[in-house]
């Protein structure tokens, strides 16, 4: 398989929107041949990078990179920022309003892949960088 890179827009605030893009690696992933379960976690994890864009930062962008090793997703937004990245870390954490909370945030992001990295300044927005390492085949 060589290098493979897709592109997304998030729309912010758009519900009917949200998941379409990890939606969309969930399909191409398939017709590459990528393993379901690698399959499954990129897709949940990606899903809840796209809805908190959704929700807490009004939108934002998405790639996505495919290679024989990894799959390196680099979700990026200008939202509020979020100001305690060591804290949304934890489980149940969220900077939401009550009617906003999904009870996942970044620690399910942290059960489905092997390597989640925040970058935060409040005013600035948010940087989030998801990897799956690919098993190698023998």
């Amino acid at each position: 398989m060589s290098a493979l890179t897709f592109d997304y827009v998030v729309p912010g605030d758009d519900f009917t929107q949200a998941g379409a893009a990890s939606s969309d690696v969930k399909r191409k992933l398939k017709q590459i041949g990528c393993n379901a379960d690698v399959i499954r976690r990129v897709a949940i994890a990606m899903y809840e990078g796209e809805i908190n864009m959704v929700i807490h930062a009004h939108g934002g962008e998405a790639r996505v990179e495919v290679d024989p090793q990894e799959i390196r997703i680099t979700l990026s937004d200008r939202g509020p920022g979020i100001p305690d990245v060591e804290k949304a870390m934890e489980p149940l954490f969220t900077t939401g309003n009550p009617e906003e909370r999904s009870g996942l945030g970044f620690a399910v992001m942290q059960s489905f892949m092997d390597k989640v990295k925040v970058i935060s300044k409040p005013g600035k927005g948010t940087k989030v960088l998801l990897i799956k390492r690919l098993a190698q085949r023998e």
